[in-house]
């Protein structure tokens, strides 16, 4: 299933989201465009703090 996910052109692409605009509408699918890319950013975020959490712990001198 991954595969075909690569697999997809820009000429793909677009035939997908001008069929998704025809069937939802052009406001339904803006809507869902900006939630996708604010969770985009919100995972970001999240794995930002992991990784700065992860550098914090490793930096610090054991107590052992």
């Amino acid at each position: 299933m991954f595969n075909l996910i690569k697999n997809i052109g820009p000429t793909e692409l677009i035939i997908i989201v001008l069929i998704l605009i025809v069937l939802f509408g052009g406001t339904a699918t803006a809507g869902l465009g900006r939630t996708g890319g604010e969770t985009v950013k919100e995972i970001k975020k999240i794995k930002k703090g992991f990784t700065e959490a992860i550098k914090d712990d490793d930096n610090e001198p054991s107590k052992s």
